[in-house]
């Protein structure tokens, strides 16, 4: 049966929706506090533990130690004499360690910076703490070193919003001799523990706190280690990292490394694309999520730190996309992945259709309570056709027909989702419109509550066709039909596919053209079909798309690159033209790195690298403020307005799709396009850039090695 969503009616069960409408998800809370800007967060796999910049995690701000989307340190706390210790310097070692440098506050008998305290956090297989006094006093030093350890068991949804209270559903133990301390929270059939062990052993243990009475002779050191379990999924590899004790160095070989591995060796006479490059392809790394099926170890990047350590379908889609061209890996495991969870039959619940990819996977306890429908939602409209396009993009770089007959059937699949579930009411474009009262009101890219409406900030009613997912259908639709006439070997699905493709090209520049304000495309249609007339950065995804003719792309570009756009550092999400436009607003004015990537290569297909070349380096100079990595998102202020980009307040990063991003750049500079085997340059880079080079590239099977200066370049074979 075909599952259509009306426009909702008084009769409905959510009366006259609107895409922003608050769902019981999405319904904003009082926040608790945030940990400062130089908060420090650590990441491995599944696990991060974010603390204030001193190491400490006070009870009731939204840090602590999170597995698996469940919050096992809710509190995390180091004194000295009573007293907090004083910061002198802290900050990540590598994504998976940190370190912070302290001394003591001045107290009773012991004279301020007479004691240094170093502690070292680092994630591995556990959540490792070692903590070193040393005393610079001239006489011994008597002092009680404490730690108050707390721990609420909070769902990953729970800790920026409301965090219910467990408390009676918690027991707490610990062994007589202080060696550690024990939590164990059950709820039905969830269970979690936090199991904290120490060495040395605390001379006590008060409640929660471990307690040492330390005498600290002058110039000796103590020292003490504290480990948190992090127990793994059957599915899960093990974590090979390093290790307190070893020097910091890999134990054995971590098959999540490889990736890296794969990647070309870059050589730039720019120490800007240099530092960016490196700084991306760790972030990369640390954000891999490594999983057993099978045989066979699949590494896929999960979507961003700290709020979005999963499997997710856009983010990891686009990343994958976006880094293709250094080393198919992360692609390949991203399709095997997502292929695994597609969508098998009608869920309201949890907006699930047959042949749908899914949007987010999480495994905390109120997804597996049912409470939260994430095991797995599918609310997104757009990540089908990325799939497709990532496979499509994944072949021409490999020509590995084997993946491509491999997945036939969830192609096939994938192809009916558009058609028959996508297009909700048979007009030829792809809307959404939520089912699930916990689900999501936008199911684009645009997913905050605003994150589609009117230029004058009204919110459209549901469903909604977003411009950019025509476009994605479109070019999904013609990739297919060059599989079909390829590896899939369906020469007749391929005629249907450039017929659909054709005609939905031809409504689309019809239905979402406007002619005010110099021309530009409808961020989308509302449930009465009427254009919704934000002008957008979206507009900027049609040219990577390929769904705008060539008159019209000229316009495009125009507008993109107009003040009311680009910010200087890049395209903001909403034009500042808009009534609706805000700098600081999540998708109402920001400017979004993988946005950028999209648009700047979409520019590029149309033969506007000049404007490309604007935006990459706009972009890359931005990076350079902010340790040389791209953030999640920052403000839309004019470049004018300061000296450097303006953070956006909670903007996630290392974000994938962002840290992904200058790959894509690079990409668009360099004009690197694989088709039929054969590897094609037409680069653009600017002459302050100078020479580029990369080596060992992987295509087709083979390796090749890139070189291009200005307008010129060449590639030949790997010797």
């Amino acid at each position: 049966m075909t599952n259509v969503v009306r426009r909702p009616t008084p009769a409905d069960p959510t009366p006259g929706l609107a895409a922003g409408a608050e769902t019981p998800s999405s319904v904003q809370r009082t926040q608790p506090p945030e940990l400062g800007p130089d908060a420090v967060a650590v990441v491995e796999g599944r696990s991060f533990m974010v603390s204030n910049a001193t190491g400490d995690v006070p009870v009731g701000t939204i840090g602590g130690l999170v597995h698996d989307d469940t919050r096992l340190l809710s509190q995390w706390e180091l004194t000295l004499g009573g007293a907090s210790l004083l910061l002198l310097s802290s900050g990540t070692i590598d994504d998976d360690s940190a370190a912070f440098f302290l001394t003591n506050a001045d107290l009773p008998h012991v004279p301020t910076n007479s004691v240094g305290v170093r502690r070292q956090r680092f994630i591995s297989e556990a959540m490792q703490e070692r903590i070193e006094l040393e005393c610079f006093a001239n006489e011994v030093q008597s002092v009680q070193l404490r730690l108050r350890v707390g721990t609420d068991f909070a769902d990953l949804f729970e800790i920026k919003q409301c965090v219910r209270d467990r408390s009676a559903n918690i027991t707490r133990d610990h062994p007589t001799d202080g060696s550690g301390l024990s939590f164990t929270y059950r709820n039905a059939g969830f269970e979690a523990v936090t199991a904290l062990k120490s060495s040395p052993p605390a001379d006590r243990v008060e409640e929660n706190d471990l307690i040492w009475d330390l005498r600290l002779e002058p110039g000796t050191k103590w020292e003490a280690e504290l480990t948190v379990a992090l127990p793994r999924r059957p599915s899960e590899m093990p974590s090979l990292h390093r290790q307190f004790g070893k020097g910091f160095d890999l134990v054995g070989e971590d098959p999540t490394e490889i990736w890296h591995d794969d990647c070309p060796v870059q050589e730039f006479d720019s120490d800007l694309i240099n530092r960016v490059l490196r700084k991306s392809k760790l972030d990369l790394v640390a954000l891999r999520i490594a999983q057993k099926v099978g045989d066979e170890t699949i590494v896929l990047p999960a979507a961003g730190l700290p709020w979005f350590l999963t499997i997710f379908g856009r983010d990891s889609l686009v990343t994958a996309y976006q880094t293709v061209c250094f080393g198919p890996r992360l692609a390949h495991g991203t399709i095997r992945m997502l292929a695994n969870y597609q969508g098998t039959k009608l869920d309201d619940f949890r907006d699930e259709e047959p042949g749908k990819i899914l949007h987010e996977v999480r495994s905390g306890e109120l997804t597996r309570t049912g409470e939260k429908p994430h095991n797995p939602y599918y609310g997104t409209s757009d990540a089908t056709q990325l799939w497709l396009i990532l496979l499509s993009e994944y072949w021409r770089w490999t020509l590995d027909d084997g993946l491509v007959r491999q997945y036939r059937d969830n192609v096939y699949a994938a192809l009916r989702w558009i058609d028959n579930y996508g297009d909700l009411d048979k007009d030829g474009y792809v809307e959404y419109a939520t089912r699930s009262p916990q689900g999501l009101g936008n199911h684009c890219w645009r997913d905050s509550a605003d994150g589609i409406a009117y230029s004058d900030g009204a919110i459209p009613v549901l469903p909604i066709a977003t411009c950019e997912i025509q476009g994605y259908t479109y070019d999904a639709k013609l990739r297919v039909a060059e599989l079909a006439d390829g590896p899939l070997g369906d020469p007749e699905l391929a005629e249907r596919l450039r017929d659909e493709a054709h005609r939905l090209r031809q409504r689309f520049n019809e239905d979402f053209w406007i002619d005010k304000r110099g021309g530009y495309y409808a961020v989308g249609l509302d449930g009465d079909k009427r254009q919704i007339d934000s002008m957008t950065s979206n507009m900027g995804q049609l040219l990577w798309s390929g769904i705008v003719p060539p008159e019209r792309a000229k316009i495009i570009a125009d507008q993109l690159l107009a003040d009311h756009m680009f910010s200087g550092w890049g395209v903001r999400t909403t034009s500042t033209g808009n009534t609706c436009y805000n700098p600081i607003g999540y998708h109402s004015g920001t400017v979004w790195p993988h946005d950028n990537s999209l648009i700047a290569h979409g520019l590029n297909r149309y033969g506007f690298q000049a404007e490309a070349t604007r935006i990459i380096v706009g972009m890359l100079e931005a990076a350079d403020f902010s340790e040389h990595r791209l953030p999640e998102a920052f403000a839309g202020y004019d470049r004018s307005y300061g000296r450097k980009p303006v953070p956006y307040p909670t903007a996630c990063t290392p974000q994938a799709w962002a840290s992904a991003a200058p790959m894509l750049f690079l990409r668009t500079l360099l004009g690197l396009e694989a088709r039929n085997g054969q590897l094609t340059l037409n680069p653009c880079l600017p002459r302050d850039f100078g020479r580029v080079k990369l080596l060992r590239l992987q295509a087709f099977g083979k390796r090749w090695d890139l070189e291009a200066t200005g307008t010129q370049g060449h590639v030949r074979l790997s010797t």
